[in-house]
């Protein structure tokens, strides 16, 4: 198995500089591959200290040449935000200089406060997604983008470097809502999960994208990868006290960030369900919800997390983890030790799963007559 980094850049109390947060993480990168993992990740986010990720390209660049194999992954290039010929051109550089190392994660994006920083309605977002996601795909392939659509209407132009390999296989999107997981196995992409909802609605929508992918594309999809924010430490009343710290902390500055409990999504097009979780916020309360966001994490001793790790990949038929290791208001020690303790006791035991058994393709549609 397969076994990202994931780093986040938070900076939410200000209670360091931007800079010093900078240079923990960098740290934590670059010394990412010598401790056994497989890739790098980081999310693309702007204009506050929620995350101060706002050209990840560039970031991976830097991480391709400080390592020789690690990957480097985005979860995720947001696509409503900017020009896809941008995109194109930033993951076909990348994959250049890391002599085809690059992941590219997709989205369509949630924070409202960024969607306004860039003057892009949201009721837009689920259109251009599409539109932007079926242009790049095939730009990254081809090496040429061309695109006649609603908000899309790009020429025909070619893109120099040309593309190093093909990026099939290396596209994964994230999807919350029911819509975007059948919209991702119809654009022949990879499941990207980032727990927000309940396990067991997860694993519906495992299934929805599974059987609409085999439908679509004639073949079973990957296998998802499944991205977790993890506190470990070898005393447990400690590994405790870490979520109750820094996993609920985390989840508090996400449900702000995010605004879960803004009722005005329900009338914003392709973003009903975050309307629906507003309603189910105002009716448990926003500390409830926290808490609930904080328990779809891992924490717990080093062979606790290994467990629920385990576990996890049984369920869902997991290809890779992408692991966060600082969140929240985390100190940087706490951090470090966080990571440290988990390359160390847990790394080792998810790299010795095998995952190279293909997901089984779902059973045939019934006919009805």
């Amino acid at each position: 198995m397969d076994v990202g980094l994931g780093l986040t850049f938070q900076n939410l109390k200000d209670q360091v500089s931007d800079n010093e947060v900078y240079r923990h993480e960098l740290a934590l990168a670059a010394g990412a591959e010598d401790r056994g993992f497989d890739s790098v990740w980081t999310p693309e986010h702007h204009f506050t200290g929620y995350m101060m990720t706002p050209n990840v390209p560039q970031f991976l660049s830097w991480v391709a040449a400080k390592t020789k194999r690690i990957k480097l992954g985005t979860t995720v290039t947001v696509l409503p935000w900017q020009n896809p010929v941008r995109i194109a051109e930033s993951f076909l550089l990348l994959d250049q200089l890391s002599e085809g190392r690059a992941i590219l994660g997709i989205g369509r994006g949630l924070g409202k406060g960024e969607f306004d920083g860039f003057q892009v309605p949201m009721g837009e977002a689920r259109h251009r997604f599409r539109e932007y996601a079926e242009a790049l795909l095939a730009a990254l392939e081809t090496g040429v983008m061309e695109y006649d659509g609603k908000y899309l209407q790009q020429p025909r132009v070619e893109l120099r470097p040309r593309p190093y390999a093909s990026y099939r296989g290396r596209v994964f999107a994230s999807a919350v809502s029911p819509e975007s997981v059948k919209l991702m196995a119809n654009l022949d992409v990879g499941l990207m999960i980032i727990a927000q909802k309940p396990w067991d609605r997860v694993a519906e929508d495992v299934k929805s994208y599974r059987d609409r992918f085999f439908a679509m594309q004639g073949r079973p999809a990957p296998k998802p990868v499944v991205v977790a924010f993890v506190a470990v430490n070898e005393d447990a009343a400690k590994a405790q006290e870490m979520r109750d710290k820094y996993l609920v902390e985390y989840a508090r500055s996400t449900s702000s960030f995010y605004q879960f409990g803004n009722k005005e999504f329900e009338k914003i097009e392709g973003y009903e369900y975050y309307g629906a979780l507003a309603n189910s916020v105002e009716k448990h309360g926003i500390e409830k919800f926290n808490n609930f966001l904080a328990d779809l994490q891992i924490w717990g001793r080093p062979e606790e997390v290994v467990e629920k790790l385990k576990a996890m990949v049984e369920r869902f038929d997991v290809g890779s983890f992408i692991i966060y290791t600082q969140f929240g208001d985390m100190p940087f020690e706490v951090g470090r030790d966080n990571y440290e303790l988990f390359a160390r006791k847990v790394l080792p035991h998810l790299k010795d799963i095998d995952v190279s058994a293909p997901t089984l393709a779902p059973p045939p549609l019934q006919s009805v007559a």
